[in-house]
């Protein structure tokens, strides 16, 4: 308890913003590939044992990765409540359109090799195809919306009323984050096979994460520039206490245009998040020309992690805007747990994390290596 009391409730509602971050891009950078490798499963491979291949160089790792969506809910659900109330709520359906694909995605996994016969396999190809593709657009969108803020006001009780519809959030600004969200899974994915498959398929798979690449450099510019251009930012105009009650209701908050952009007037360094985002996906397109797949893979990952950074470095303290009533956007000052709750969750959280980095690691480390086809083709070891 002593050391709950040293540590400020500002610091903590600071580092649970860090955290959540680090959750996010763990979840992109790991499952990220894997969303990929689905989305070039119907392209990089031609035939039936191509397809075992790419599906072979996610299938044992992808239910590890997934473990950091959970614990990415989960955070969200117990540090920022009214974050999870909002989001979890009004975007019931866009949620819904993320979760069904990643519930088909084992299901198509364990399914496609039960018959023999090519349509089966088709089908359930091109099922996995959609289980990478639609995740990987809908959480573009979500950012999208959330940079243009999210149409829900607070009542003096804090009940919350989302005023939105599903329709509404594929505006065109959400669209084209959504595409960049595609593009850099895309490259990511092309990187990962690149890295697992041989032949064939590792040149497909290069060829595809190339033009990635640069698609994702010109459409994050672009998102950019239509940020700076059309997007209206927020921004706090009254006094806000880090260390205040969770009552998002007791500032004011003002639309102003290039608001995304004043914390990197006033902190150039932050800058250094957006730039790697273009240089990490540049020099994937460069690794992934010279047949260098590690290399790439690592500059994909370098890219992913940076454009999720820069989003939050821009967007800071605000985590979730309101476009109905400015005032009752969330920030990382006014919508946390309370103080012992951050408390205890950060122990556990301190206890837990390195264990999974850990397992994971050493996941990796006894799965690592080139996927065999000849193996597969003669059923040794191979679950898919």
């Amino acid at each position: 308890m002593i050391l709950h009391e040293l540590m400020s409730y500002e610091a903590l509602r600071f580092i649970w913003w860090l955290l959540i971050g680090v959750l996010l891009v763990g979840f992109a950078v790991t499952d990220g590939f894997d969303l990929g490798t689905n989305m070039l499963l119907p392209f990089a491979g031609r035939n039936d044992l191509e397809r075992r291949v790419i599906i072979n160089a996610v299938g044992p790792v992808w239910e590890g990765n997934q473990v950091w969506l959970i614990l990415g809910g989960g955070a969200i659900f117990a540090a920022w409540p009214q974050l999870y109330a909002v989001s979890f709520s009004g975007f019931y359906l866009a949620m819904f359109a993320v979760l069904v694909p990643l519930i088909l995605r084992p299901v198509a996994f364990k399914f496609r090799s039960k018959r023999e016969e090519p349509a089966w396999r088709a089908r359930w190809d091109w099922t996995l195809f959609l289980t990478g593709l639609v995740p990987s657009l809908i959480f573009g969108v979500a950012i999208g919306n959330v940079l243009q803020g999210v149409p829900f006001r607070l009542e003096s009780d804090m009940r919350i009323f989302y005023e939105g519809s599903f329709l509404a959030l594929l505006n065109p600004f959400a669209l084209l984050c959504g595409l960049v969200s595609v593009a850099m899974l895309l490259m990511h994915g092309g990187a990962w096979l690149m890295l697992k498959a041989q032949g064939p398929v590792a040149e497909r798979a290069r060829s595809y994460g190339s033009v990635a690449a640069l698609l994702t450099l010109v459409l994050y510019a672009l998102a950019g520039l239509a940020l700076w251009s059309w997007i209206d930012g927020y921004r706090v105009t009254s006094v806000l206490p880090t260390g205040g009650p969770s009552n998002p209701l007791l500032k004011t908050v003002a639309h102003q245009p290039g608001a995304w952009f004043a914390n990197f007037a006033a902190h150039p360094w932050l800058w250094a998040a957006p730039g790697l985002g273009l240089a990490g996906a540049l020099l994937a397109f460069v690794f992934m020309r010279a047949r260098r797949g590690g290399a790439a893979l690592l500059a994909s990952a370098l890219s992913i992690a940076c454009i999720i950074l820069g989003v939050g470095a821009s967007m800071f303290p605000f985590i979730l805007p309101s476009s109905l009533d400015p005032r009752a956007s969330l920030t990382v000052w006014d919508s946390s747990s309370s103080h012992l709750t951050l408390f205890i969750m950060l122990v556990v959280t301190t206890l837990f994390i390195p264990i999974i980095v850990a397992y994971t690691a050493w996941v990796y480390k006894v799965l690592w290596g080139k996927v065999d086809a000849d193996a597969i083709r003669d059923e040794r070891g191979h679950a898919y």
